[in-house]
């Protein structure tokens, strides 16, 4: 049995702090929402590092939006109906595709620069699309664009109150309702209550599971752990997406290399200078990011090497050092110089495409909580992310949540300061390594639970991950721990979930279950924990 709650409580004891609104996550879904809602409420925004440390200032390629000459809304939406591999949500896509343009003009106005030719857009051509399509700021640096343009908005808000290095723990609920959230202050070692008549998750991803990924340290899974525990519904959790070109270096987050540069005309090449994508599929390079991963694995086994090359030679070095200024600097920090030299690439675990479960307008089976970017699942992604939707996501979801919450907050008449919450159970307290642990996930995830999987090696992830439980039972006091484990919960059901898909679709591949199989698998796997266990 999971635990309601990662701590023993009495609300009544904790010091407590209301608003309208709590939004937990500063990537650019929290902070789009933040920005639109304080038109109408009091808010109050809590972050787990600093202001700007959110997966969003990560993404390289930009934001994906059907503005060019000769593109369409129905070009973009084919193209993410083809990615997704059959389990898209045409509604959500064709909302994402028609809302898409306006939310990045609006994000313009927020303050972001992006690249100019001329006085239109300069657009760039990813994987998976059929039409150059990707608005991008100073070359590779979109997402540190984006983020630094709506942290600056967010900052001078007055009705937006910012809460930074604080680790929220628990959603907290009443009466089947979510009312706020249960928060640890680590340099104080203190435990804090936020309540409000609404809560908005968008607490990021969980690239951290695995040993090699392009996601920051801050991404353990916890929303969609503490969502799970609260009674939210949690759908498409064995589609995690590896992104084919992390720089290939020691250490974890891996430096991301956007495949905007294989639309400039990089290519991949194996150990021996051979290119292997022809023939793999009609848009060879850029493929799918699912049909280049498995075959970037097939051939590095094939070779019994643990990287390929990125050939990015044959662009010329001014255009280099114009659009890709943060990769071709960070290369030659590495004593890489990507005008002569190949550079030394592997996959790496970067996006979940599934995740707390919503409507078309964020709204979760959870009266009073909504879930946005990368942490929710509208349906948009199906079972393979198409590039550069990610950041167009969470502003078209940001704007569609803020409209239906000025309505929903106005029909709501609940007094807060009344509502008294406290859990206690049984909580071991043992010891254990956390570091020695963690690594242990990481390896068991990554061996045993990456890009190609069986049942052999899933129910060998299943027995080790189940061997951690214990974890789950231990009141710690450090993030460290939190952390932990929300990621042997958030494990435990990706295991379950890929267990179950007895087939291979987008990024879920099945060595023994090789093909897509519409017959019994076009649906989605939703996770629900209930008093009497878990409903699937």
């Amino acid at each position: 049995m999971i635990p309601r709650y990662l701590i023993n409580f009495d609300s009544e004891k904790l010091s407590q702090s209301t608003s309208d609104l709590l939004i937990i996550g500063s990537g650019v879904a929290g902070l789009s929402v933040a920005l639109r809602a304080s038109k109408f409420c009091q808010i109050t925004l809590l972050t787990k590092s600093e202001l700007g440390e959110a997966t969003t200032r990560y993404a390289q390629g930009g934001i994906a939006a059907a503005v060019g000459e000769g593109d369409s809304p129905e070009y973009h939406l084919k193209d993410t109906m083809e990615a997704g591999d059959g389990l898209c949500d045409p509604r959500a896509v064709r909302i994402l595709v028609e809302e898409g343009p306006a939310r990045l003009r609006e994000l313009i106005d927020f303050g972001a620069h992006f690249d100019l030719t001329g006085n239109h857009l300069s657009l760039s051509l990813e994987g998976g699309h059929s039409r150059p399509r990707v608005a991008h700021a100073r070359g590779d640096a979109t997402g540190r664009e984006v983020e630094l343009a709506l942290v600056n908005a967010v900052r001078k808000n007055p009705q937006v109150e910012t809460h930074e290095n604080i680790f929220v723990l628990d959603l907290l609920t009443h009466q089947d309702r979510c009312i706020g959230a249960i928060a640890f202050e680590p340099f104080g070692a203190k435990f804090r209550l936020f309540i409000a008549k609404a809560v908005i998750l968008a607490a990021g991803g969980m690239g951290q599971l695995f040993k090699v990924t392009t996601n920051p340290s801050i991404s353990t899974g916890d929303g969609i752990a503490m969502s799970y525990r609260a009674g939210a519904e949690i759908v498409d959790l064995e589609f995690i997406q590896f992104h084919p070109t992390a720089l290939y270096e020691d250490g974890n987050p891996r430096f991301l290399i956007t495949e905007a540069i294989r639309g400039e005309g990089a290519v991949l090449r194996d150990i021996r200078g051979q290119r292997f994508m022809d023939g793999v599929h009609p848009l060879a390079d850029l493929a799918p990011r699912d049909v280049v991963v498995r075959q970037m694995v097939k051939v590095m086994k094939a070779n019994s090497n643990d990287h390929l090359y990125l050939d990015a030679t044959v662009i010329p070095l001014d255009n280099l050092k114009k659009n890709f200024p943060t990769i071709y600097q960070k290369c030659l920090q590495a004593g890489i110089d990507i005008s002569k030299d190949l550079i030394p690439v592997a996959p790496a675990a970067h996006y979940m495409s599934g995740g707390v479960r919503t409507d078309l307008n964020g709204r979760t089976n959870l009266p009073g909580l909504y879930a946005c970017g990368e942490v929710a699942c509208t349906g948009i992604h199906g079972a393979n992310r198409l590039a550069s939707n990610s950041l167009l996501e969470g502003l078209v979801l940001s704007k569609r949540i803020s409209d239906v919450l000025n309505q929903d907050l106005a029909e709501l008449s609940l007094k807060l300061t009344e509502m008294a919450v406290s859990h206690s159970s049984p909580k071991r307290g043992k010891t254990v390594g956390l570091e020695q642990e963690r690594r242990k996930l990481q390896e068991t995830m990554t061996n045993k639970v990456g890009v190609i999987r069986s049942r052999k090696s899933l129910e060998e992830a299943a027995k080790i991950v189940e061997s951690m439980k214990d974890v789950l039972d231990i009141q710690f006091n450090s993030v460290d721990g939190f952390e932990l484990q929300n990621m042997i919960l958030l494990a435990k059901l990706i295991i379950r979930a890929a267990l179950m898909r007895e087939e291979s679709r987008g990024t879920h591949y099945r060595e023994d279950f090789p093909k897509v199989d519409d017959t019994k698998w076009r649906k989605r796997i939703v996770f629900k924990d209930t008093e009497q266990g878990m409903r699937v």
